[in-house]
This record gives structure tokens, C-alpha cells and sequence, in this order.
């Protein structure tokens, strides 16, 4: 089946060549603090495999409220125009799977989230059955959001943990965003953790240095010979 790959050798060796296309893969934020960095992450991927189809965005009406909606200069930087992007909101958890089914059997969707919120008894592995399934038929790409990782049984092909991670400042402000990136379920794969940083001109993920701040550059107001000495 195809996928797409992340530009990346250790994440694309262990996933099988990349992402899968046609399939449902569940993103969790590691905490609910951090559903932001999950929902970047997510929307960062589906920008990507969904394109230049539309990406649905769906979720109960109680997420909007505590969790907000995507913000519109925010998806550019994630390379989705804004235009591109339909947000639904749904009474009940079983109402925000039953519309991801019907939206990844649309043609001219390529992507759909679905944001649940923790625990929720819905998703089961049946659940998960039927979102893979009309992921399949279609050629959509189907990405369960979670406020917090699941353990139970899914048919996902991937299941990802995302937290936010320490930006390396620069001298005009906050550096790129960073993630926190951990594949704890892989049908394709290994598993493995890495910190990602997202490249604004490019529109993609980069490796990021585990470094959180520069090195310091040597004092210029000492002796040479104070520096050597270590002074």
C-alpha cells in the first residue's frame, strides 16, 4: 500500500517507508495539557497526505469549547490554507466517529481528524475497524485524535504520543516548534522516540537537536590567556 513518507531516514525506516495512506492512524497527546502540540502534529501530517483534497476536522461540541478551534494563520504555517479546511461539530463521541466514516468516503476529502476526548468507551476495536475500513475505500487518510494515549485494542496502523519540547529561542524571539514524538504501536515496525521541529519555510518536520539551548560562545572581554587557562 502506499505511503507517504516523512523526509525522515529513522522514522521512515521504522514505519515501512513512511505513513500510510488509507488508513487510520491515532494521535494522543501524552497529557491533556499537551492536546495542543497533538492537534499541530496532527493537522501538520493530514496538511500533507490530504493535499490538495479538503481536511475535515471533527469533533464534539464540548472539544471546541475547552479545546478551541484551528486558528487561521496557524494552518498556513502548517502548509493548509485555510480555505482548505472544514470544521464539524458533533453532539456525542459516537456522533464524531459515525461523521469521520461519512467523510472519508467523500472524494474530495483526503484527510479526516476526529478528536475524542480521553477514555471515551466509544472507540473500541470495532470502532476503529469501521474508521480503517472506509480509510480503505477511498484512499482517505483517517487520524483519531485523543486528549490523553489509549491502551485498548484498535486497528489502527500507527499509534503516536506527542508532548510539547523546549523551542531553541533565537535572538528575535521563540524558535520553531517542537514535538516530543514517540510511535508506541506499529504495525509495519519498530518503535522509537525523537524530537521533532517543525520548519516553517518548508513546511515539514526536521530532526531537532536535544540540545534546548546554544552553547555558549567564548567571552570576549577576557585575555586569551584567561581563556585558555580556563579562567
Amino acid at each position: 500500500m502506499a505511503a507517504v513518507p516523512f523526509g525522515i531516514a529513522a522514522i521512515d525506516n521504522a514505519l515501512g517507508g513512511g505513513l500510510l495512506r488509507a488508513a487510520l492512524h491515532e494521535i494522543a497527546a501524552a497529557r491533556e495539557s499537551a492536546t495542543a502540540a497533538a492537534s499541530g502534529f496532527a493537522l501538520a501530517v493530514a496538511a500533507r497526505i490530504g493535499r490538495p483534497r479538503a481536511v475535515a476536522w471533527i469533533a464534539e461540541d464540548m472539544g471546541f469549547i475547552e479545546n478551541g478551534a484551528p486558528y487561521g494563520p496557524g494552518l498556513d504555517e502548517t502548509g493548509l490554507a485555510p480555505e482548505r479546511l472544514m470544521t464539524i461539530a458533533a453532539a456525542k463521541s459516537r456522533d464524531v466517529l459515525w461523521a469521520m466514516e461519512e467523510a472519508l468516503r467523500c472524494r474530495a476529502v483526503g484527510a479526516v481528524i476526529g478528536e475524542i476526548r480521553s477514555h471515551d468507551r466509544a472507540v473500541d476495536f470495532t470502532a476503529s475497524r469501521r474508521l480503517s475500513l472506509a480509510a480503505g475505500q477511498r484512499g482517505g487518510l483517517a487520524l483519531l485524535l485523543r486528549t490523553e494515549p489509549g491502551t485498548d485494542a484498535s486497528a489502527a496502523a500507527s499509534r503516536w504520543v506527542i508532548g510539547p519540547a523546549p523551542s531553541l529561542g533565537t535572538g528575535s524571539g521563540p524558535g520553531p516548534p517542537r514535538f516530543a514524538v514517540r510511535l508506541a504501536r506499529n504495525r509495519r515496525g519498530p518503535l522509537g522516540s525523537w524530537m521533532l521541529e517543525w520548519n516553517r519555510a518548508e513546511q515539514r518536520f526536521d530532526l531537532a537537536s536535544s540540545l534546548s539551548e546554544p552553547m555558549a560562545d567564548a567571552a570576549c572581554d577576557r585575555s586569551h590567556r584567561a581563556i585558555a587557562a580556563g579562567a
